[in-house]
């Protein structure tokens, strides 16, 4: 018997709301075996770029074939496109608002497609409710195999951004910035380890990472093993550098929040 279809969920509304449980009900009346995974709900609302970053570091664990649906939609209703992303092993349902820019950029091959096949929609299309009346059903439809080429017309003027991007400097410093804050007050930058791979030889230099007028000079392998009080960096497990305190919030100790810049100082 085959495995039934993952569909995964990454939306602003909260739970608080009706929201969610509304769109899974319209899925399940399409394909009752569908098996759904909470992303998050708790993408800022209306924050396209957090909701891009959210999707992007997470749909790669997915098994091939799964569905993401993707609604962080602060233009619904207006004359954004509904969209159908495939790459090899993935399909994505979202908004033509940028909120896939980090899928694309992650994939060799993407096709987009502007979904243009209403007689797929729930009836009657709400102009506020997007999620359950346009993006869910398309999804369940999906996960039930229908060819996207069904769908609509393949499109190329689709909308994406480049992610900001650390910069190295004459002097061998490296500038970059604070992409999000995690629930537990860490500092994810945008700056990985092939930026400064000289922190991560076997050997490495001295260096002063600047925060905010606040210096941090040791890189971890855990959180573990910062002291009380103490800022560290580690590489986290999304392959980018963090700033963090042990049991306690970089964020609000630093007074750092998303768009804060950074630099990478190499003592040589």
């Amino acid at each position: 018997m085959a495995q039934p279809t993952i569909i995964t969920l990454t939306t602003d509304f909260g739970l608080s709301d009706h929201f969610v449980g509304t769109m899974k009900a319209v899925m399940l009346g399409i394909n009752s075996s569908a098996q759904f995974i909470d992303l998050s709900h708790h993408v800022i609302s209306h924050d396209v770029f957090d909701g891009a970053l959210t999707i992007g570091l997470a749909y790669p664990y997915f098994p091939a074939g799964s569905v993401h649906l993707v609604v962080v939609d602060p233009g619904v209703g207006s004359a954004r496109r509904p969209i159908v992303a495939r790459t090899a092993q993935h399909t994505f349902v979202a908004p033509d608002n940028g909120v896939l820019s980090i899928v694309y950029e992650r994939e060799e091959s993407v096709e987009v497609r502007h979904v243009t096949a209403d007689h797929y929609f729930l009836k009657p299309v709400s102009n506020t409710f997007h999620g359950r009346d346009v993006f869910a059903p398309i999804a369940a439809w999906l996960s039930r195999g229908i060819e996207t080429s069904k769908l609509g017309e393949t499109i190329t003027d689709y909308v994406r951004f480049v992610p900001p991007k650390p910069r190295r400097l004459e002097d061998g410093d490296v500038r970059g910035a604070i992409i999000k804050v995690d629930k537990f007050g860490n500092l994810i930058t945008n700056i990985g380890a092939s930026d400064v791979p000289e922190l991560f030889a076997p050997a490495p230099p001295a260096f002063e990472m600047s925060v905010n007028q606040h210096k941090v000079t040791q890189i971890y392998s855990s959180y573990s093993m910062g002291r009380t009080g103490e800022f560290f960096a580690i590489a986290g497990s999304s392959g980018l550098i963090e700033i963090c305190q042990n049991r306690a919030s970089a964020a609000k100790s630093l007074g750092a929040a998303r768009g804060t810049e950074l630099k990478v100082s190499l003592k040589r």
